[in-house]
């Protein structure tokens, strides 16, 4: 964190700083806020990116979510990753809540899989083909039934395929999409300030304030990251107007009523404070 800072301050260095911190299997609201509230104690005018996922960690889903983790909490950790302040990369495959696949012993590629089976079993089970249509032979990545990719495709990521998130309105595909586009409409969450909420596990809540000269509203942020619905105190938070169009509708959107913020299992609630 310290070499991030140094290397994106001052405005004549880097753009911006790749974190590994958030690659890990430590994954509670409390170890999310300290890594933040860490690199933005040093980094001051400097430019993070964060990342939950990437080719050299077990898929997100599977590492944080666990054996049978909901598609609703893939759509609720990346709506968190794309609130922090910074850059956010999006890792291919997380879009459809892709899972690590087990991948036999002699299918493996990774030489370090190789070299130590079965006690690490390598990196292969993140760098599986993307599926883009699950009725295909190797659910669409490669032409023909004789062709073999680098790596198969387990059964499970071609039933998750892209045509399947499509033709879903409900699936994370059309959720990342959603969310996305209503992020660009929030310039606080593009490129403002940040600040944390004090929350009990596994809620994580931010506020995050327009950067200078930039129009907009302070927008709160709240984040049940459990399968539970929970309650939560906001304290002497502002009062909030309850953001629409970010995909968290219905029974998985947030609801405040003064000082108290309830969130129903793997819900969100996003408010503009400036109200």
């Amino acid at each position: 964190i310290k070499t991030m800072a140094a290397y994106t301050s001052g405005g004549n260095k880097l753009h911006m700083a790749y974190s590994f911190n958030l690659l890990t299997a430590e994954h509670s609201a409390a170890y999310i806020r300290k890594q933040v509230e860490e690199l933005e104690a040093q980094i001051a005018d400097g430019w993070g990116c964060w990342s939950f996922g990437n080719h050299d960690v077990a898929r997100v889903q599977t590492r944080w979510g666990g054996p049978g983790a909901s598609p609703e909490y893939a759509k609720v950790i990346v709506a968190a990753l794309l609130s922090l302040r910074g850059s956010a990369c999006l890792y291919q495959g997380d879009e459809l809540a892709l899972t690590e696949a087990e991948i036999p012993f002699e299918k493996l590629q990774d030489p370090y899989g190789i070299t130590f089976w079965p006690e690490f079993k390598g990196r292969d089970g993140c760098r599986t083909p993307m599926p883009w249509v699950s009725t295909q032979p190797q659910a669409g990545f490669s032409n023909g039934r004789d062709v073999e990719p680098w790596l198969p495709v387990p059964p499970e990521h071609a039933a998750n395929a892209v045509d399947v998130n499509e033709a879903n309105p409900n699936s994370v595909l059309h959720f990342y999409r959603r969310f996305l586009a209503w992020r660009k409409t929030q310039r606080s969450l593009v490129t403002g300030g940040i600040r944390f909420i004090d929350a009990p596990e596994p809620v994580l809540a931010l506020v995050r304030t327009p950067a200078a000269g930039e129009p907009g509203p302070a927008v709160l942020a709240a984040f049940n990251l459990g399968g539970d619905a929970v309650t939560v105190n906001l304290g002497a938070t502002p009062p909030s107007r309850a953001f629409e169009g970010h995909g968290f509708d219905g029974a998985r959107q947030g609801l405040r009523e003064g000082t108290q913020l309830r969130l129903p299992a793997y819900g969100a609630y996003f408010g503009d404070i400036s109200a």
